[in-house]
């Protein structure tokens, strides 16, 4: 079933948000010091390009301790994305998920626009990792 609901994500708008991902992940290269932005940018990309399956979840509740990413640094991190990137992501994947939901077929994938919409906002200290269900 992931596999399928995969296939039309990709088809049906998440080829879109994906590239969108990368586009500032791109942008964050150039400037040098968006490296670590744009790292994760290209993380959450490849995840926005098939969600289904896979979470995200911070790094903390993996390796039990702190990292640049999950510590003050990392909320440091997050307020610049905000500002420059996140908020903009994070209303692309709402509009994508308000579009989603005008169907009844559409629910699951507004329900993954909306979780990436979240991620967009602080996406510094997460990780991407698979569902064991």
């Amino acid at each position: 079933m992931r596999v399928i609901g995969n296939i039309f994500w990709f088809i049906l708008g998440g080829f879109l948000m994906g590239v969108g991902w990368w586009l500032v992940g791109t942008i964050a290269f150039i400037t040098i010091v968006g490296i670590p932005w744009g790292r994760a940018c290209f993380v959450i990309g490849k995840f926005a390009f098939f969600p289904f399956g896979k979470e995200a979840v911070s790094r903390k509740e993996i390796t039990q301790h702190d990292d640049i990413g999950t510590s003050s640094l990392g909320t440091v991190g997050n307020v610049i994305w905000f500002i420059f990137a996140g908020l903009w992501l994070a209303i692309g994947h709402m509009i994508s998920a308000i579009l989603c939901f005008i169907t009844i077929l559409g629910i699951p994938f507004g329900i993954q626009h909306y979780k990436l919409a979240l991620i967009s906002l602080a996406p510094i200290g997460k990780t991407i990792v698979p569902i064991d269900r």
